[in-house]
């Protein structure tokens, strides 16, 4: 497996860093993009990045232009959405892949823009969602799903019994609604970045380990349209 560093043209005035792992052969790729509070070489993200393309799927993370810059605070709308755009144009365009063959997916915010990329533009393989943030802390009125009927790409939903920023029962409640049912993978103890609690007796590793394979075989049984 090659390691690859891409420069991504967002707009006239904005470039990020990408890295690429590239197995010898691979039949899908997969984009990951990171949450609000950590860049693409947070820890999570890092794993998530080398343990899935050890399965043979070319993997994708990317930076947002206010982490790529030194920003705090997450970009508008509609920048994260025209990154989103820009990663997977070029994706798509070096691997020469098939959008059916190109699965989106993120932590927190990188995965609900992804979502709402996936409403607009369908035809992808599939969106894998690590603790999707339903709703703000404290505010499970206020669900962020209005969007999520018009996917229709197979989806798959990693989340955490304790996740403070989503309510399980009322995820379940919305995935119950869409046209075709996502899967749901809950990590039983775990937080928003699916730290257990000790009584679990599971390590970080072994929750990671286990997020990997789910992703990696979920991906590998996407079929080509």
């Amino acid at each position: 497996m090659k390691q690859e560093n891409h420069r991504i043209k967002v707009n006239d005035s904005t470039e990020i860093s990408s890295v690429w792992l590239v197995p010898q052969q691979y039949q899908h790729a997969l984009i990951i993009a990171h949450g609000a509070g950590n860049d693409m070489h947070s820890g999570f993200i890092s794993t998530l990045h080398e343990g899935i393309a050890q399965h043979g799927i070319l993997t994708v993370k990317f930076n947002f232009p206010y982490m790529e810059q030194g920003r705090k605070a997450p970009d508008r709308p509609t920048v994260l959405e025209a990154t989103w755009q820009a990663v997977i144009d070029v994706v798509l365009e070096k691997t020469r892949l098939a959008p059916e063959k190109l699965i989106l997916s993120g932590k927190s915010m990188g995965g609900r823009y992804a979502s709402m990329i996936a409403a607009q533009r369908p035809g992808f393989g599939g969106v894998i969602l690590y603790g999707y943030p339903l709703h703000a802390a404290g505010k499970a009125d206020k669900l962020r799903a209005e969007h999520l009927p018009a996917i229709s790409a197979p989806m798959l939903f990693f989340q955490g019994t304790r996740d403070a920023l989503c309510d399980l029962d009322k995820l379940q409640a919305v995935l119950k609604i869409l046209p075709v049912y996502p899967d749901l993978h809950i990590i039983e103890g775990g937080d928003h970045s699916f730290k257990v609690l000790k009584r679990f007796n599971r390590s970080e590793q072994a929750v990671m380990d286990e997020v990997i394979a789910t992703s990696a075989t979920w991906i590998q049984g996407r079929r080509a349209g």
